[in-house]
């Protein structure tokens, strides 16, 4: 039965014809709240059949919770009113016997993170056959015939080994396919993806969201889109809405919205966004900066590494033959997708594990082949900031604890020096002394990844490694967070090496790139020869799945590119 057949089906057994032209989906008045406290205010818009929409704006501004009002998944004690009509039905005040049809069938969902949706104890198949349950199948055969036609469909080239797989099993990239599989399974009528490829590589994020425009095209589907990117949102959808605090600041054509926004605040969402405004810090980053003199020794210096592991039996080379150097005061960047070798590439770099051949330095000292007592006296100029702050800070622990801890491990000063450097090292990141008896968990994502800068300054340091330091905060928040680190660098004179997969962030903030793909540089050279001028067609991909930010560039139906690397690989 066709997805527009069974969404009539569906209504006329609840005594109600769907009106031909209205929208699929409208929303008006709708407000949520927790209690005394609104979080949603007065929110409005329409979704046409097989169009698409998108909600954006930062963390807490209303984009999932909207969503979930949709959905009737709003946590418990959420409350919302107003009005959501789909199909021409009020559905916002539907029972859940009466609503329950509807989700799966002809409402379906993606949420944000594969691995915490999925049941990692259950296989792939196991859990498709719930979604298949959903279709009007009769008999075991079809279903499973059904899910493999899915698994195909969505870009899986062997679908009797990922129906048998575990989660753990496939790579982020597969799960996030088999998540938009199990939705569309049923050919729903609207599909609402939350935040669908924010923990995705940029590469695999161009794949899933061509794969999304694909099937939105090829299934008829409509497609409700959350996320915080306007580069995205303008690039996949024909109508915007963007939110702050709960309330709609505009919305609109996303020609309109995206080429002249009215509102301050989708103004500064557009300035954020590092693909649309890649010098947007070149008057910290630039001065001082100039190319390496061969007779001057480098902050840094990387030498012929190679790092093997045994994996199942196996010798598994993640990094091999790597070389490069880094100026004192400036900022080197190893990109490539997940996998490349870039985090064994920075434990090796901080003395966490030992390489098998090559050498590296730092400040003209040998790090291979010292004792542990020798590399901990090296590491107190040399720290680390993680990619999640939440996990990486100690969540019984206050912020002055936090930021004093290294202090107190290398016994640096008294007990009143160390509470000035906490203090110092705080304002240094733009953070108030009236934070320090807070913990990670009364902090916002921005707070907390400032406390952990703070906490790698307390040392002085002269050299950081940042390890994908934003990829788990909005872009007006990462805005905030790299002109904190350029502000440094430039006042400090500190050395970065920063790990990353988002490239338009890397053109904004580094001087010098080392490329990575499968252990191995395949291209090296300041920003600006790498980014004007790529020589590898690794490096060609990977710019090319930089969202351009052009109004409907790709909302157009696709050709699946065939990807670098190969996405069937079980892990």
């Amino acid at each position: 039965m066709a997805p527009q057949d069974r969404l009539t089906a569906t209504f006329a057994r609840a005594g109600t014809a769907s009106p031909v032209t209205s929208p699929l989906l409208r929303v008006e008045g709708l407000s949520v709240s927790y209690g005394p406290h609104e979080v949603v205010s007065d929110v409005g818009f329409e979704l046409g059949r097989g169009e698409s929409l998108a909600l954006i704006g930062e963390s807490g501004s209303g984009k999932s919770t909207i969503a979930r009002s949709v959905l009737r998944l709003l946590p418990g004690g959420g409350h919302a009113t107003g009005r959501v009509e789909f199909d021409g039905r009020e559905v916002l005040g539907l029972s859940e016997r009466r609503f329950r049809p509807l989700r799966g069938r002809a409402i379906g969902f993606v949420p944000q993170d594969p691995g915490n949706s999925l049941n990692p104890v259950r296989t792939i198949g196991a859990q498709a056959q719930e979604a298949a349950a959903l279709v009007e199948e009769s008999g075991k055969a079809a279903r499973k015939a059904l899910i493999f036609e899915t698994l195909a469909q969505v870009g899986l080239d062997n679908p009797q080994r990922v129906y048998d797989s575990y989660p753990h099993q496939l790579s982020g990239g597969m799960l996030q396919r088999v998540l938009i599989g199990l939705a569309v399974l049923p050919r729903p009528a609207l599909l609402v993806a939350d935040e669908p490829t924010s923990a995705l590589d940029v590469t695999v994020q161009k794949r899933i969201l061509d794969l999304l425009s694909r099937l939105q095209h090829d299934l008829d589907i409509s497609l409700l889109l959350i996320t915080h990117d306007l580069a995205i949102a303008a690039e996949r959808a024909d109508r915007l809405v963007v939110l702050k605090d709960g309330v709609v600041q505009e919305a609109g054509r996303t020609s309109a919205v995206f080429s002249s926004p009215a509102s301050a605040y989708a103004k500064k969402l557009h300035a954020d966004v590092p693909a649309l405004n890649p010098d947007r810090y070149a008057r910290l980053r630039d001065p001082g900066f100039c190319r390496p003199d061969a007779g001057v020794a480098p902050k840094i210096e990387v030498s012929a590494v190679t790092k093997t592991f045994a994996v199942d039996g196996k010798a598994l080379t993640a990094v091999d033959n790597v070389s490069f150097a880094v100026p004192a005061g400036t900022t080197h960047a190893l990109v490539g997708e997940s996998g490349s070798g870039k985090t064994t590439t920075i434990r090796l770099l901080l003395g966490l594990e030992e390489p098998d051949g090559g050498d590296i330095s730092v400040a003209g000292e040998r790090l291979t082949g010292r004792s542990h007592g020798s590399l901990r006296a090296v590491r107190r100029h040399l720290q680390l900031v993680y990619q999640n702050p939440f996990t990486s800070l100690d969540p019984t622990w206050k912020v002055e604890q936090l930021v004093r801890e290294p202090l107190d491990r290398f016994r640096v000063g008294t007990v009143r020096e160390r509470a000035e450097r906490v203090r110092e090292a705080l304002a240094d990141v733009g953070l108030g002394e009236h934070l320090l008896s807070r913990r990670p968990g009364a902090l916002s994502g921005g707070q907390r990844q400032r406390v952990a800068i703070a906490r790698s300054l307390v040392l002085k340091p002269d050299v950081i490694v940042l390890d994908e330091p934003t990829s788990a905060l909005d872009v007006t928040v990462q805005a905030d967070i790299v002109e904190v680190l350029l502000s440094l660098q430039a006042s400090l004179g500190l050395t970065y090496v920063f790990v990353s997969h988002d490239l338009a962030l890397v053109r904004q903030l580094a001087h010098t790139v080392s490329v990575m793909h499968r252990g191995r540089i395949v291209e090296h050279g300041t920003v600006t020869d790498i980014f004007d001028n790529p020589r590898q067609p690794y490096t060609v991909s990977l710019l090319d799945s930089i969202p351009s930010g052009v109004a409907g560039a790709a909302r157009v139906p696709h050709r699946q590119a065939r990807p670098i690397v190969n996405e069937e690989k079980i892990a």
